[in-house]
């Protein structure tokens, strides 16, 4: 497979453009890169552009101002003419996606890397409709992708994994690769088991939904924001580190986990959860919400940007 250096990429095509889309495209304007919009949705410039522009006023904001060109595309032969790279961000639907890829792959020189945000499907189940399967990876990222800095990468190939992961770094994009399948990945793994207690919390009763969050974003969460649960227990095992902590209390973690609950989403359950997330929220917005959170993700990386290492 030939190499794609690092000047070669000028042009991204951007497929799927809703807010997932909308979020890489501003990424890839903010870069400097030209973007190459399509959706089979009516509507696009339409519902996409406002997307865009907000994104990229905050991507301004962190000091990135690239000015790529942004043309939107009703065909995707037009979409594909001449770029550098896709970035596919279709439903997640496999036989859609499935479909899509074979299409793009059968369009393009077998050169060009084609990326898919999928966020729990498997590499091999949908490129098995492709010539050129190995030039296709997945590339997941956690949402908004122009602010949350991480892509995991699944690949056929330890070359295109290289590829990928350099190009998404010169992104200001922090990869990481999986040296194997697995569904969700790593980070929607992580988030469901832990996903999994906070139901369960609600389920038995021990406290409210609001307090549940605020024991997370209080609590382990801004520890998470600086370094990972190994890296954390490193430091809680004193001057012994990991290995300290494993030996001695290695066992506490044990008995937590046999405690553990696996709640069963009822009926019940869901209202509670439901009802609890209502009265957290508030007056506020989906969109009041949205933008609390986009400002919250901003203080953590204009902090993170004056700290050395804390993006290892």
């Amino acid at each position: 497979m030939a190499d794609i250096g690092r000047d070669e990429i000028a042009r991204v095509t951007v497929l799927g453009c809703g807010t997932l889309g909308a979020s890489w495209a501003a990424l890839f304007l903010a870069h400097g890169l030209d973007v190459a919009a399509y959706d089979p949705a009516p509507g696009l410039a339409g519902r996409a552009a406002p997307a865009i522009a907000e994104a990229r006023a905050q991507l301004a904001e962190l000091g990135l101002a690239g000015q790529g060109a942004l043309r939107f595309h009703d065909r995707l032969e037009e979409a594909l003419a001449g770029t550098d790279f896709v970035q596919e961000n279709a439903p997640e639907n496999e036989a859609v996606k499935r479909a899509l890829l074979a299409e793009v792959d059968a369009r393009l020189p077998p050169d060009i890397l084609v990326a898919s945000s999928t966020s729990a499907m498997l590499r091999s189940a949908i490129v098995a409709d492709c010539a050129h399967s190995e030039r296709i990876l997945v590339a997941h990222p956690f949402h908004p992708p122009h602010l949350v800095p991480l892509v995991e990468i699944v690949a056929g190939s330890a070359e295109v994994a290289a590829r990928a992961s350099a190009f998404y770094a010169r992104l200001g994009r922090r990869p990481v690769i999986l040296n194997r399948e697995m569904p969700g990945h790593i980070a929607n793994r992580l988030a469901s088991a832990l996903y999994r207690e906070a139901v369960n919390l609600v389920a038995e009763g021990v406290a409210s939904v609001a307090d549940i969050d605020a024991a997370l974003c209080n609590g382990p969460g801004l520890r998470w924001a600086a370094m990972g649960p190994h890296m954390t227990y490193h430091l809680g095992g004193g001057e012994g580190g990991i290995r300290h902590y494993l030996d001695h209390l290695g066992a506490s973690q044990v008995r937590r986990w046999a405690s553990l609950g696996t709640p069963e989403l009822t009926d019940a359950v869901k209202d509670r959860i439901v009802a609890g997330v209502l009265a957290e929220a508030g007056s506020r917005s989906l969109a009041d919400l949205a933008a609390r959170r986009d400002a919250a993700l901003m203080g953590i990386l204009k902090a993170r940007i004056e700290v050395a290492g804390v993006d290892d």
